[in-house]
């Protein structure tokens, strides 16, 4: 049995992810492209993208890129969650850049 923490649901989250990507043989970028793709399909709120940031960034990718994704499956998923979606990456995108600059004062 796991040792008991503080934060037992994002400790499960990271563990997953984790395993989703010893797992997957995709490169980064295309692993997260991916993720958006689906968080895109399932309305996910903001704070799903939010995991996905730092990541993008260091697999080099960029709001273009993240624009193309939204474009791509447009057709597939719909109007309606593709706004959805770009409206949720742009808070997270928000969320991210007001942590930096807490974080660059503090």
């Amino acid at each position: 049995m796991a040792t008991p923490t503080g934060t037992p649901v994002l400790d499960t989250l990271a563990a997953m992810t984790i395993d989703s990507i010893e797992r997957c043989g995709l490169d980064d970028r295309t692993l997260i492209l991916t993720r958006i793709a689906a968080l895109a399909a399932m309305d996910a709120p903001a704070i799903s993208y939010s995991a996905h940031i730092g990541p993008a960034m260091e697999s080099g990718l960029t709001s273009e890129h993240l624009q193309d994704v939204l474009v791509a499956i447009a057709p597939v998923v719909g109007t309606a969650r593709v706004m959805a979606a770009a409206g949720n990456i742009a808070e997270a995108l928000g969320i991210a850049i007001a942590v930096a600059e807490e974080e660059t004062t503090a």
